[in-house]
């Protein structure tokens, strides 16, 4: 399967990726000469993790049957100080909001994402130590 983004400059550090119809806007920080209209590439990345483990958990909760009230991710990267630039330690943790929690089977699903499914996490595993914790919140 092929996929395509098309990269648009559109003054100073301010770049629109555009792909299967998705609009991304991308931008620098300030201090690093942009303008703020848009997320830094190496924090879309983070997002790209962030997004594709949720979106594993997610369908396999459904197929589980274990429901829960909401779901959220956070990601913690270490960026090196050398150039080039890069995260050598990200942390995910996966809060699961709700009560009387299937727990067997958000792990599993947990797991799965983080050893077979997700793409994104197995790309960051090149360059990246990584470690997962998760959590649970009673409502």
């Amino acid at each position: 399967m092929e996929n395509k983004v098309e990269l648009s400059w559109k003054g100073d550090m301010h770049f629109v990726a555009e792909g299967h119809e998705q609009i991304i806007n991308i931008d620098a920080n300030p201090e690093l000469g942009g303008t703020g209209k848009g997320v830094t590439p190496k924090k879309l990345m983070l997002t790209s993790l962030a997004g594709c483990s949720a979106m594993d958990i997610v369908s396999l909760l459904k197929k589980m049957r274990a429901e829960v009230d909401d779901i959220k991710i956070e990601v913690i990267a270490n960026l090196t100080d050398e150039h080039p630039k890069f995260y050598d330690k990200v942390a995910l943790i996966y809060r699961f909001y709700g009560k009387d929690f299937k727990k067997d089977k958000i792990q599993k699903s947990v797991d799965l994402s983080v050893e077979r499914y997700c793409g994104v996490l197995e790309m960051f595993r090149g360059f990246s130590e990584l470690s997962i914790k998760v959590e649970y919140i009673e409502q």
